[in-house]
């Protein structure tokens, strides 16, 4: 039972960083295009639970968009 506790929050930590790259890459080149939008629906809903760290990134990208600094693109 702790060994699977222990793989969930290494899912959750691992699924975690992969948004933080994700998006860190979309506002470093502040272009948010449909591939961008996939990927993140893509590691999001594979986990069936977003964790609140996950939530603050993918706020960080609808923030981004609302201010005019990210360019939407393959929309």
């Amino acid at each position: 039972m702790l060994h699977k506790l222990s793989m969930m929050k290494s899912i959750d930590y691992q699924s975690e960083v992969a948004v933080k790259k994700i998006v860190d890459k979309i506002i470093f080149s502040r272009v948010y295009s449909r591939n961008d939008h996939s990927l993140l629906t893509e590691i999001i809903l594979n986990n069936s639970d977003v964790s609140d760290g996950e939530r603050r990134q993918i706020y960080r990208i609808f923030d981004y968009l609302q201010t005019g600094q990210l360019k939407l693109i393959g929309w």
